[in-house]
């Protein structure tokens, strides 16, 4: 299975890891390379800095995504509101996307994971639990009973979110921060890294703090 990773940055380069491993584990997973916006427009044939940073070859722009035999895609973009859009578009073209999963994360089985979701290694998603499209669970986050992961949310590195969560779309919670159970996380809000969430969240605001406070009274404005 030839799998495209759009995004050459920070947590593409993570994906591809993530990819690597479970294709030493036994997946049949081979990455067919990356696609970015951003990618250098010349004629040296020589790798360019991002593909040498990245490891591997930067085919193009996301456009070139059609040209380039693949089988599965997924869109490693950190920035949830960018990756919603490009997800949003290849679901509609009916492009497959690919469910990324580390080998070591750990599962259970009564787990449901959306189109294109990223589970990075040391993950853990107990029973009942539920992520939708896009989702990026990183490196090491606990998500436990029943709790619910909105549409492109962003669970960084360290997080741990008790039972009956529910984590809004687009919502992004920060580096090591905890989430206390039965807790909502409105729709793009962001959570500080290290808060300590004891009390519902409203949508589009930032809280931060132990015990999280809200830290702007105007709500940031979410894309759609």
């Amino acid at each position: 299975m030839r799998v495209l990773i759009i995004g050459a940055g920070g947590h593409g380069q993570v994906v591809a890891d993530l990819l690597r491993a479970a294709a030493r584990a036994g997946e049949p997973i081979e990455i067919a390379g990356y696609l970015d916006d951003r990618v250098e427009q010349n004629d040296d044939p020589s790798p360019s800095p991002r593909e040498l940073r990245a490891g591997g070859p930067v085919l193009g722009p996301v456009s070139a995504l059609w040209t380039i035999p693949h089988d599965r895609v997924v869109v490693a973009v950190g920035d949830n509101d960018t990756r919603a859009r490009i997800t949003e578009r290849l679901r509609a073209a009916g492009e497959p996307l690919l469910v990324a999963r580390h080998p070591t994360a750990i599962l259970s089985e009564r787990v449901c994971i959306g189109e294109g979701s990223m589970i990075c290694a040391g993950v853990i998603v107990c029973v009942g639990a539920s992520l939708g499209h896009g989702v990026i669970l990183n490196t090491g986050c606990t998500v436990d009973h029943h709790s619910r992961i909105g549409d492109y949310a962003h669970v960084a590195p360290g997080v741990r979110i008790g039972g009956e969560v529910s984590i809004g779309e687009r919502a992004f919670v920060g580096i090591g921060a905890v989430i206390l159970p039965r807790v909502t996380i409105g729709r793009g809000a962001i959570v500080g890294a290290g808060a300590v969430v004891t009390r519902d969240v409203p949508p589009a605001v930032t809280v931060v703090g132990v015990p999280a406070r809200v830290l702007n009274t105007v709500a940031r404005e979410v894309t759609h």
